[in-house]
C-alpha cells in the first residue's frame, strides 16, 4: 500500500530539529511518496538537499507562492525558470492568488499566476494552485489557459460542488487533506457528489493537520487519517484509496 502526499513543506523550520524521523514515520504509514511545493528563492537550498538525501522518494516543484508576491518581482520569476535547469522539476507550484491575508498585490498577484502558468506550458508541466479567498479570481486567469495542455492540482481545495466542477473543467484534480476531518467543514458532502478519480491526497504539512491532531504540527504520515475519511466517504477500502489517488498523483506528475 502507497500512498502520495502531494504537498508538503518537509524543508520548512518547523523539522529542522526532527526531519528524518518525520519522513520515517511517514513512510512506516505508507507514504513513500512526497511531492514539495515551493514558497520563493530563500528556500531552494534546502529543497535541493531534501532531494538528493531522498531521491527515490522527494519529488520537487518550483514557483513563487502568491503570499510572497510584492511590487517587483521579477528576480523570483528568473529564479523559478532558472531553478528548472539546476533540477528535476516536476510542476510549477505553488502558485495562485490569495486574498486572505492581503489584497495589496492582487494586480501583480495575478500577473506573476499568469506568467508561472506560461513557463508550466513551456515546459510542459502541472500546476499546483494556491486559491484562498480567490476562486473567481484564479478561475478568470485559467480561462486564459483552457485547454492547451494546461493540467495540475487544486491544492487545499474547500470549495462547494459548484467551484469543484469549474476547477475540473481546467483539467485538476483537487487536493484534499486535514480539512475534510473536521467536523463541520462540509467538505465531505461536496465529495459525495465526486468521484474518487477526481482526487489526490495532500497533508500541507506543518499547516492543516488532520483530526485528532488538529492544532498541532502536521506531518507527512498523517496523511492517512485523510485517506481513512476519504475511504468512509466513498465506502472503500483504504488499500483502494491508496491505489485510486496515487495513479491520480502518476496522471498529474508524470511519475
Amino acid at each position: 500500500m502507497v500512498f502520495t502526499d502531494t504537498h508538503t513543506h518537509l524543508y520548512v523550520e518547523q523539522f529542522k530539529d526532527d526531519r528524518d524521523a518525520v519522513i520515517q514515520r511517514a513512510m512506516e504509514n505508507g507514504v513513500h511518496r512526497f511531492f514539495i511545493p515551493a514558497i520563493d528563492a530563500s528556500y531552494f537550498p534546502d529543497m535541493l538537499a531534501l532531494q538528493k538525501k531522498y531521491p527515490e522518494n522527494v519529488f520537487l516543484m518550483s514557483g513563487l507562492h502568491p503570499t510572497h508576491v510584492k511590487e517587483d518581482n521579477n528576480a523570483e520569476l528568473i529564479h523559478v525558470q532558472q531553478s528548472l535547469e539546476k533540477a528535476k522539476i516536476y510542476a510549477i507550484g505553488e502558485i495562485g492568488i490569495d486574498l486572505y491575508w492581503d489584497t495589496t498585490y492582487l494586480v501583480q498577484q495575478q500577473e506573476v499566476f499568469n506568467k508561472q502558468i506560461l513557463l508550466a506550458k513551456e515546459h510542459n508541466l502541472p500546476i499546483v494552485i494556491h486559491c484562498r479567498n480567490s476562486f473567481d479570481e484564479i478561475f478568470e486567469v485559467l480561462e486564459g489557459h483552457r485547454g492547451q495542455g494546461l493540467r495540475g492540482i487544486f491544492h487545499c481545495f474547500t470549495g462547494d460542488i459548484q467551484q469543484a466542477n469549474k476547477a475540473m473543467s481546467f483539467n485538476m484534480k483537487l487536493g484534499i487533506g486535514g480539512v475534510v476531518t473536521y467536523k463541520n467543514s462540509g467538505l465531505d458532502k461536496v465529495l459525495t457528489k465526486l468521484e474518487p478519480e477526481s482526487l489526490v491526497l495532500e497533508t500541507d504539512a506543518p499547516y492543516l493537520a488532520p483530526a485528532p491532531y488538529r492544532g498541532k504540527r502536521n506531518e507527512s504520515g498523517y496523511l492517512v487519517e485523510v485517506a481513512k475519511k476519504i475511504s468512509e466517504i466513498y465506502e472503500l477500502s483504504l488499500e483502494k484509496i491508496a491505489e485510486i489517488t496515487t495513479e491520480n498523483s502518476k496522471a498529474v506528475f508524470g511519475i
